[in-house]
């Protein structure tokens, strides 16, 4: 389980053009107050971020077009001190880097690296391990608002070279065409803005060593005091699924595993409000996609590695978490 800034639920809403009970009703699936003033620090589990942008999907005639909405619409401001540390960077590849750094202060999900490709960089977003809707919308997000507060802090108007999606091209392009101004590349490998060295190097307008230090101080204390359920989360994961082939592994079989008793795992989970269970299903799930995509096992083969008894019982579970079989799963891949 991660974590997504409570800002982003504010600015998906907006950008859906939610009125009224459709509003409210959204903010309820995101767990959010409303009336709430918007703020950073206030953290969210990711699957809730990721059901309040499928539930926009869903509902929303042009819903495909909502994370490039709500990348468009994030300024500097929006992200608090995080914001402040990129805006003051002596130049764009000084604010990429803090985004590397940092960017979990804001969220553990959609994160970036920078990899020199080529002559140019790109900037290039983390690959997720949730096979679902909200991710791939998420990602969307990321790109088109790194975009967004590329051009707020440079001197010229700023234009990646070209940008990378792991998504299928939707039908209509307007308005990532728009925002976006370069090539769009879908059914990528990555998910990634392609950036030429000469738009990194350039100074940023606001750009300010002592501020800028300042920052990344203040932003070094902020992520040593998050409490991240998702080391805890990888860990049992890691059991787990190291276990599946023998079939579902006991909490007290992975406790042992992580020295500790069954009782301590068990308050920990509570207290980051995980369940047992629902890691289980998440580790199945991940080890299910990662062997039908990766490798040429039979589905047989699969249903025993992933702890289930027959193909059949696989093959529900799997539809279940997907909403496809496993054999058009592997044909998507």
């Amino acid at each position: 389980m991660g974590w997504m800034s409570a800002v982003f639920v504010n600015k998906a809403i907006e950008a859906a053009g939610a009125e009224g009970s459709a509003r409210r009703y959204l903010y309820d699936v995101a767990g959010v107050e409303p009336d709430a003033a918007p703020d950073p620090a206030q953290l969210i589990p990711d699957t809730a971020f990721f059901l309040l942008l499928e539930t926009i999907a869903e509902n929303i005639p042009d819903g495909a077009a909502v994370p490039v909405r709500i990348g468009a619409a994030m300024r500097c401001d929006d992200y608090g001190a995080f914001g402040l540390a990129f805006k003051s960077a002596p130049n764009l590849l000084g604010s990429y880097r803090r985004v590397e750094r940092f960017g979990k202060v804001v969220t553990s999900i959609a994160n970036f690296q920078v990899v020199p490709l080529d002559g140019s960089v790109l900037m290039q977003v983390i690959p997720g391990d949730t096979p679902r809707l909200g991710l791939t919308m998420t990602n969307e997000i990321a790109l088109a608002a790194a975009v967004s507060i590329s051009r707020e802090v440079s001197h010229d108007a700023f234009a990646p070279r070209a940008v990378h999606f792991c998504h299928a091209r939707p039908k209509a392009t307007a308005e990532q065409d728009a925002h976006f101004r370069c090539p769009l590349l879908y059914g990528s490998t990555r998910d990634a803005l392609v950036v030429l060295p000469a738009d990194l190097d350039a100074p940023n307008r606001l750009g300010d060593a002592g501020i800028s230090d300042f920052f990344d101080s203040h932003l070094d204390q902020a992520l040593g005091q998050i409490k991240d359920p998702a080391s805890l989360s990888r860990d049992v994961l890691d059991q787990i699924g190291g276990a599946l082939s023998e079939g579902v592994p006991t909490l007290g079989y992975v406790a042992a595993q992580l020295g500790m008793s069954s009782r301590t795992l068990q308050r920990r989970l509570s207290e980051a409000g995980l369940a047992y269970q629902d890691l289980v299903t998440e580790a199945r799930q991940n080890l299910g996609t990662q062997l039908l995509s990766r490798t040429d096992y039979a589905l047989a083969e699969i249903a025993f590695l992933t702890g289930f008894s027959d193909q059949s019982t696989f093959t529900r579970a799997f539809k279940r978490w997907t909403g496809l079989t496993p054999a058009s799963y592997r044909r998507t891949r």
